[in-house]
């Protein structure tokens, strides 16, 4: 097995919002341009250096509309030193132009799914050929991706990616293992372990614990030298009985593990070294 690329500190990637919930079920939900800007400056005050986005409209419902996703990164970018990741994936109903198209909106970064997994009772369609045009768009772009990972045989389809059409842009490879989700992986050491034995050489992963999982998953990440995705996406309740407040008060908690493992919360110029994006400054 090659271990993954471990390093010195802890990658802490908010996904703030996500495309399932609703405002109206989840009234902490940061789903207004304005919301979305505090959420973004709070979460990396207490230890994010990436924010994963989904956009909602002014209706509060996900949208893949360009002008507001658009708006969405600039006013996170004016805000924040935050690195911008947005989601190819949007809603499990998206068409697959309208996710490609977010790339024309110039984040730093994008998800990119390896496969298709049934989501609940829904299923999120990840063809090969929508895998290949989004890696190959992302290079041409110099946009970097987040390889999006729902389960073990996944990590194949990356490895046969980057044999065909070359590795990403930036040089990096950084996956993230989405456990717990009903149709993919759980949420297990034992899971996470299969999976970082399968990494490409070289690669570093991050972790997300989907529910109930959120915090098994974190330890069996810090364990195995990976990184942190946390967020009201993925976990709306912080302990029984305990709805989360905040997206900060997920990160604070992130940060904490991260700090009681010996490797604290990267800063955000060091993610971008970490990941290959280019300085913020750079950026403007």
């Amino acid at each position: 097995m090659t271990p993954p690329t471990s390093a010195p500190g802890t990658l802490i990637t908010v996904a703030p919002t996500g495309a399932e919930s609703a405002k109206a079920d989840v009234p902490a939900l940061p789903v207004s341009v304005d919301e979305v800007v505090a959420t973004a400056r709070d979460c990396q005050a207490v230890g994010a250096a990436v924010i994963h986005l989904h956009v909602r409209d002014a209706e509060t419902r996900p949208t893949l509309d360009l002008p507001r996703v658009r708006e969405v990164v600039t006013a996170v970018r004016e805000a924040t030193d935050l690195v911008v990741q947005l989601s190819s994936g949007g809603a499990v109903t998206d068409p697959f132009d309208a996710r490609l198209a977010v790339l024309d909106a110039e984040p730093d970064a994008a998800s990119l799914t390896l496969g298709t997994v049934n989501f609940g009772r829904d299923v999120f369609s990840n063809p090969w050929d929508l895998i290949v045009e989004l890696h190959t768009q992302m290079q041409q772009r110099e946009i970097v991706p987040e390889y999006e990972v729902f389960d073990l045989g996944q990590l194949a389809t990356l490895t046969r990616l980057l044999d065909r059409h070359g590795p990403p842009h930036g040089g990096h490879v950084h996956v993230d293992l989405v456990m717990g989700v009903p149709g993919g992986m759980p949420g297990t050491a034992q899971a996470l372990i299969a999976c970082v034995g399968q990494l490409p050489p070289g690669a570093t992963f991050a972790a997300t614990g989907v529910g109930r999982t959120s915090l098994p998953v974190m330890l069996a990440a810090l364990s195995a030298g990976g990184h942190l995705r946390v967020g009201m996406e993925d976990t709306l309740t912080y302990a029984p009985g305990e709805a989360v407040r905040d997206n900060a008060q997920l990160v604070a908690r992130a940060a904490g593990l991260a700090r009681i493992a010996q490797r604290p919360p990267l800063t955000t110029a060091d993610a971008r070294s970490l990941l290959g994006i280019k300085p913020m400054e750079a950026v403007l």
